[in-house]
């Protein structure tokens, strides 16, 4: 009998080789129990059972045991779906499983365009297919049971729809074939796989209430303390609700971080959610969160996943021991702390490493603080995301903000959520004039030298612009100006860096040293910082009332007294995205005195979001994925091209100044330590650039991959340490052309 092999093992012992039955049979297995709460098991189990039918390619086994020729081994399997299904539901449904298994090692691919769509790699498959004709034959398809799944997660022509239940059956099929491949090469080389398997939510919600509920009743009696604890027992009173979409709208200062995690606590125990996921826009407000989070619930064991630094670099069509190396995060914690942009564009991959994680966000409560910092120009594929998930997949969505964005279906007419009666918060209007601790001013334009001027006549305060070469210009023409106390914080500084950084700051204000801090909007949103008073750069309004609530945060000076002043930046004018929400700013402050009340900021969000159209708000991404008689048309690749939060593709870079960061590169070397468990580790030490300056910082030998041949391009490590400032971070320009002596002379 001929045995056919998915993964080699010793070369003279076949025993040790993994058979392809046992391969799709395991894989199968897994995929199927990772859809159960997405409701799709059939169609994972079904695109487990055939993503590697073309390993029984008699090349592919020859490649197994030496032969180096290329062999494409991802078009046998959706091949075949596709020419077992007839018209009608059952081809539709082969179609959805055939991009997940075309896509399991390459990325989810386009129906039609390029040579790596759907139709054409198929169009050419079948010239010569390859598999055995009696193989081929004596395999058995049964697509109906997958047909009633997919059928109940779309709604009449929606290709959207679908194209969400392909990227979780997708999601399905990488995670189960990633883990049966690392447990095969673990056992194969006689290693444990590190433990990581986190406890179930619902099984920690006790003692995670019940530590939540301690620590609430530690906090003191003043009477700021005193609103924010009737604002809690409030929003958590609103557990007891329908899942679905919600709005919690509480002023800055007003504990909505913590009091949304009461509300998803209690939500999940009283709807078996099983995991709580924290989306934030900023890397700061992460370090802060999963830092309260972990100090919350310390002594519970591992509770919190901080999830940002994103070093999950693949090689493409990575195969057997490469593919259990790959640093793949899986998001299976009960609580998950991430950002914007790793939750969405994860949602929009098509890249097996970022889409892993996907089956995982079914039957979530998500909690999407600062809400309103969601891109315009990706709002409504991001909001119809967000109301597939809630609609489908048992999620729980809460926006938290201060500033509640014009999401509602009644105010953003095209695209917008059904919000009507959701708000989880007691009386945001009352709440608003309840929490107002500062003003806000208008300073005109004002020069650098002034900026300079009015922080050295402040002993604490706070100036904030809209780019990081700002920030770096204002603070060095500060320095120079001799001022004290002087900090620049900026997200070139690494995270365990910033977070060291803030509690300067903290200790500053509390003990009332000179502090003058000079930074871009990373401190703005959630930060818990209270200045005196503090500048801001003009920008949009949601931004500006951001700003105002790190001045008198705590309520314990005279609000007369505690400004926010905006002015016109002469020296760094604005341009772009940022003009444009600047122009929007002015023209509410014409006709609004207070630009804190609600009514400015839902004529700000009025004037930005639905005056400019749908199609500026990437209506045109949603529109694309297109389902009809004749098929579908899924432009998966296209898509996680065009929706990018950040413009520049930013990819990590590992810092290791501090002995834990040496110690943890160290382990680099160690190949029984898997990837993924020294990412997480190294993750407080990355700074995240531009992917076209780190390819010269690795040209010019300032930075390189460390253990390459172990670990592929995932780990890359400054290897210039001058290039790292303590007051301004990692510095990547000028890396083209100087030299390490040339550079420390340079930033000296």
């Amino acid at each position: 009998m001929t045995h056919f092999f998915a993964h080699s093992g010793d070369p003279a012992d076949l025993g040790t080789w993994q058979t392809l039955p046992d391969h799709l049979d395991q894989t199968a297995g897994l995929a199927a129990a990772a859809a159960q709460t997405a409701g799709l098991s059939r169609c994972a189990e079904l695109a487990a059972r055939f993503h590697d039918f073309g390993k029984y390619d008699p090349a592919f086994q020859r490649r197994l045991h030496g032969d180096p020729t290329p062999v494409d081994h991802s078009t046998a399997g959706a091949s075949l779906l596709l020419d077992r299904a007839p018209a009608g539901p059952q081809r539709l449904v082969a179609e959805v499983l055939a991009d997940a298994i075309l896509g399991h090692h390459a990325g989810l691919p386009d129906t039609n365009g390029s040579d790596a769509a759907r139709a054409r790699r198929i169009g050419r498959f079948r010239q010569s297919d390859p598999v055995p004709a009696d193989i081929t034959a004596a395999t058995q398809i049964d697509l109906a049971p997958a047909v009633a799944e997919i059928i109940g997660k779309i709604r009449p022509g929606d290709g959207f729809d679908l194209s969400v239940a392909g990227r979780m059956v997708f999601s399905c099929l990488v995670d189960a074939d990633f883990r049966d491949t690392e447990a095969f090469y673990a056992s194969l080389e006689g290693r444990d796989i590190p433990a990581r398997d986190w406890a179930g939510l619902q099984d920690l919600l006790p003692a995670l209430t019940g530590a939540f509920d301690t620590r609430m009743a530690g906090f003191g009696a003043s009477d700021l303390n005193r609103l924010r604890s009737e604002v809690l027992r409030h929003i958590r009173a609103q557990a007891a609700l329908a899942p679905g979409l919600f709005t919690l709208t509480v002023p800055t200062g007003g504990g909505k971080t913590l009091a949304s995690l009461g509300f998803a606590l209690d939500h999940a125990a009283r709807h078996g959610h099983r995991r709580i996921i924290y989306a934030i826009p900023y890397t700061s407000i992460i370090d802060q969160t999963a830092a309260t989070f972990k100090d919350l619930f310390a002594g519970l064991g591992d509770v919190v996943l901080e999830h940002h630094s994103a070093i999950e670099a693949e090689q493409p069509g990575a195969e057997g021991r490469d593919k259990a190396r790959l640093a793949m995060e899986d998001w299976a914690a009960p609580v998950v702390v991430t950002t914007n942009v790793q939750l969405f564009e994860s949602l929009f991959a098509a890249r097996p490493g970022r889409a892993r994680k996907l089956h995982n966000i079914a039957g979530s409560v998500i909690v999407l603080d600062e809400a309103q910092c969601l891109p315009r120009k990706l709002l409504l594929p991001a909001l119809r995301m967000i109301e597939v998930l809630a609609h489908h997949y048992h999620c729980t969505v809460v926006l938290c903000t201060a500033t509640q964005p014009a999401f509602d279906s009644a105010q953003l007419r095209q695209g917008g959520l059904p919000l009507a009666g959701r708000e989880l918060a007691p009386n945001p209007e009352t709440l608003a004039q309840d929490l107002r601790r500062a003003r806000i001013v208008q300073g005109g334009p004002m020069t650098d030298s002034d900026l300079v001027a009015a922080l050295g006549a402040s002993h604490q305060a706070m100036v904030i612009v809209n780019s990081r070469r700002h920030a770096l210009s204002l603070f060095e023409a500060a320095r120079s100006e001799g001022i004290d106390g002087l900090i620049h914080l900026t997200t070139r500084q690494y995270p365990t860096h910033r977070r060291r950084i803030l509690a300067d700051i903290r200790d500053r204000l509390k003990d009332g040293a000179p502090c003058r801090l000079i930074a871009t909007s990373l401190i703005e949103a959630g930060v818990d910082l209270d200045f005196p008073r503090g500048w801001r750069a003009e920008a949009g309004l949601d931004s500006i009332v951001q700003a105002a609530g790190r001045v008198n945060r705590e309520g314990r000076r005279a609000i007369e007294d505690s400004t926010l002043t905006v002015f016109e930046a002469v020296d760094d004018p604005v341009g772009g995205e940022i003009a444009q929400l600047a122009k929007a700013m002015r023209a509410v402050a014409r006709t609004r005195n207070d630009l804190l009340a609600p009514e400015a900021i839902r004529d700000w969000f009025d004037e930005v979001y639905w005056r400019v159209g749908p199609e500026r708000l990437g209506q045109p991404m949603v529109d694309a994925f297109g389902l009809s008689r004749s098929g579908t048309d899924l432009p998966y690749r296209t898509t996680a091209e065009q929706f990018r939060m950040v413009e520049d593709r930013m990819v990590p870079v590992i810092v290791a100044l501090e002995g834990a960061a040496r110690a943890e590169v160290a382990r680099l070397d160690v190949a029984e330590i898997s990837s993924g468990k020294l990412a997480r580790a190294l993750q407080p030490f990355t700074v995240q650039i531009p992917a076209k300056d780190r390819d010269t910082l690795i040209r010019n030998g300032h930075a390189d991959y460390r253990r390459a041949d172990l670990r592929g391009d995932q780990f890359c490590v400054l290897q210039t340490p001058s290039l790292y400032r303590a007051e301004s971070g990692l510095w990547w320009e000028g890396a083209d052309y100087l030299g390490d002596d040339a550079l420390q002379t340079f930033m000296s």
